[in-house]
């Protein structure tokens, strides 16, 4: 288990492709954030207004412990309450003190007020339903998980966060959300003054890399979290105000993600995040070859993140980075293509879009 330092101190829904998998398919396949083939007939229920499916979704998660996948689809049917309330409403009269739904409900409340300006009171008023979910099921991090991203949200003390940290991995220490959440805290916290002394842009990254090392290094050869450093070193390529990390640091932990992501059938929907992440990172350190293995792997999932970070059309701009990487002869990127510019309102603090947490 890795242990945060101290910070006192200073939908298109498709079915997979036939297409082999080392030829990418044609720009109509591709499809952004696509379920897979648990989660997709649960939507499809949802759309029909019916919630037993995604009952019975979550219920096996739980029954199995299945903590990824339960933080996966959590988000996502929790998206698609967003969208469509009666959903979400008509299942809670219904059972009112399931676990499920408990914790569909407390994921619900911190989306619903994420992009308010007044996010960091509003959240407070969620606090007691992430405790009524945690409660609900003792083994279950993902309530633990979104109580961190509660903290970083509403600015909570670190010693607190360190509390509520100890206790998700107490659960699932390798449990790739809450490790996301401990990294993104880990960032806004070192990128903005919250009454203490604000860190360095450059201690910020070191920070990162240093818990997103420790952890990978700690966790098991296929899980998520080997490409943790990988997500400290998109941190570090988009931050406009520099870094002081190491090119061989970035180079390693791509190199991590790399072979995590070799570990998995080309052309999968789990990884693909991951596999997206990598390619942005592969980009951006001019591994060309190696971005273009990447896009093989990913097939035609793409994925919302990192490319809503670039546009506001992130399967479009997707295409345009697999355009781009198709060119046989090697040549410079389009302008805008890679690169983010630095929103206060992203990651490292401030009122993010609800997907950011």
């Amino acid at each position: 288990m890795a242990l945060l330092p101290s910070f006192i101190r200073p939908t298109r829904m498709t079915k997979r492709s036939a297409r082999p998998a080392d030829r990418p398919p044609a720009g109509d396949e591709a499809v952004l954030d696509a379920p897979d083939d648990r989660l997709s007939p649960a939507l499809v229920a949802a759309g029909r207004g019916e919630y037993t499916a995604a009952a019975g979704l979550l219920a096996a998660t739980r029954a199995a412990a299945d903590w990824e996948n339960r933080d996966r689809y959590v988000r996502r049917l929790t998206a698609f309450a967003r969208s469509r309330p009666e959903w979400y409403e008509e299942w809670r009269a219904a059972t009112p003190d399931d676990p499920d739904v408990l914790l569909l409900g407390a994921q619900l409340a911190v989306d619903r007020v994420w992009s308010s300006p007044a996010r960091a009171e509003l959240l407070r008023e969620v606090s007691p339903l992430i405790t009524a979910a945690a409660r609900a099921d003792v083994r279950d991090p993902v309530p633990w998980r979104i109580a961190l991203d509660h903290a970083r949200g509403s600015r909570t003390g670190h010693r607190y966060f360190e509390e509520l940290w100890e206790a998700a991995v107490r659960r699932a220490p390798h449990h790739y959300g809450c490790h996301v959440a401990a990294l993104r805290y880990l960032a806004a916290f070192c990128c903005a003054r919250w009454g203490d002394t604000p860190h360095t842009p450059h201690g910020s990254h070191r920070a990162c890399f240093d818990f997103a090392d420790r952890a990978a290094q700690d966790a098991p050869a296929d899980s998520l979290v080997q490409a943790l450093p990988a997500r400290a070193a998109y941190g570090c390529l988009t931050d406009d105000r520099g870094s002081d990390v190491p090119r061989a640091r970035l180079d390693a932990a791509a190199d991590r993600a790399i072979e995590l992501s070799g570990r998995f059938p080309a052309a999968d929907p789990w990884p693909a995040e991951v596999r997206n992440k990598l390619l942005y990172v592969l980009l951006r350190l001019d591994r060309r070859e190696d971005a273009r293995t990447q896009l093989r792997l990913i097939g035609p999932y793409a994925t919302s993140f990192p490319w809503d970070r670039i546009s506001d059309d992130p399967l479009a701009h997707f295409l345009r980075v697999r355009e781009h990487l198709q060119t046989a002869a090697p040549r410079p990127a389009p302008a805008g293509l890679l690169t983010a510019s630095r929103d206060p309102l992203g990651e490292h603090g401030g009122h993010a879009r609800a997907a950011d947490h």
